[in-house]
């Protein structure tokens, strides 16, 4: 999430008690998890185990637990409980709007565009040209829809990212302030659901296609031209290439890196970064020729054994 206008480090310094270590001058110009953090953001750590990640990213500003080595130009901000800084930032630059009517007075919809009965659309969203909105569906704030769009009755777009912290007192939410994207072209179809980021973007590439009840979590970045059967669900901040096919009932765990012209068959299970170019098949997914190839030695092991035992 990017602020409407820088913030000076000493601010948010005072604002929540906290020591600047390092460049005191700096200016804030957005918040970001590690995952997506770019210069001028504020990220947080709070264990060891990810320090030299955070401190080492592309973001200004690190609010943490204790005191470490970083790079010259950077800023620590040093408290006692960095999530709570970092989600009470969040909260307060993109603060929780009720919606009031069917359609927010501060949307953008262009006027060439169809939107059916009973469709709701959030505060500061924006919807381009000459697309078509079923009715039923939900679009969340500061979505942002292009050109020649279809999204299909009951799709649910924009909602809250599934993202907790777990602490002595149980799980606690983190703030979603990210967005979602729909480029142009998309199609959406029936009853699917696409989170926004938890402060990054969702994004859902220029020309894909997707089928009924596909589920997007939180940060993913869908490429360009891809195309979704129905039942699939890919996990939080994963990315996927150009042009990926993914039949029915994929299941794609977070974190992980999807090549371009990928394709995966029905059922699969993906646990791990694929590379660009193959068919994949299987849970855990492999290449299919090898797990095809696995499957028949498998399916030949009863007669094999009874043969070895006589």
């Amino acid at each position: 999430m990017k602020f409407l206008k820088p913030i000076p480090v000493k601010e948010i310094a005072q604002r929540f008690n906290c020591e600047i270590i390092g460049n005191a001058d700096l200016e804030a110009t957005g918040i970001n998890e590690i995952h997506k953090v770019e210069k001028g953001d504020i990220t947080f750590v709070d264990h060891e185990k990810y320090y030299s990640q955070s401190i080492n990213s592309a973001a200004s500003i690190i609010i943490i637990d204790k005191r470490a080595e970083f790079p010259e130009g950077k800023a620590l901000l040093l408290c006692e409980n960095p999530f709570e800084v970092y989600n009470q930032i969040a909260k307060e630059h993109r603060p929780f709007e009720p919606l009031n009517s069917m359609i927010s007075e501060s949307a953008v919809i262009h006027p060439s565009s169809v939107l059916e009965p009973n469709v709701v659309v959030g505060h500061h969203v924006r919807i381009g040209k000459n697309c078509y909105i079923q009715a039923n569906v939900f679009i969340g704030d500061y979505t942002v829809i292009g050109d020649n769009v279809t999204i299909q009755a009951g799709t649910v777009i924009g909602t809250d990212a599934f993202y907790h912290k777990k602490t002595e007192k149980g799980f606690e939410k983190w703030r979603s302030v990210g967005r979602v994207i729909i480029e142009n072209d998309v199609e959406v179809g029936a009853c699917c659901t696409i989170n926004k980021g938890v402060s990054g973007d969702t994004i859902i590439g220029e020309g894909t296609k997707m089928d009924c009840q596909i589920h997007i979590a939180h940060g993913v970045v869908v490429g360009k031209k891809c195309l979704f059967a129905a039942q699939v669900g890919i996990g939080g901040k994963t990315i996927l290439g150009d042009e990926v096919v993914l039949y029915g009932q994929v299941g794609i765990i977070h974190n992980l890196v999807i090549g371009d012209n990928v394709v995966v068959l029905a059922g699969a299970g993906v646990n791990k970064n694929l590379e660009s170019g193959k068919i994949y098949f299987g849970a855990p997914a492999s290449e299919a020729r090898v797990k095809y190839r696995e499957l028949a030695a498998l399916k030949m092991l009863p007669d094999f054994m009874k043969r070895n035992r006589n």
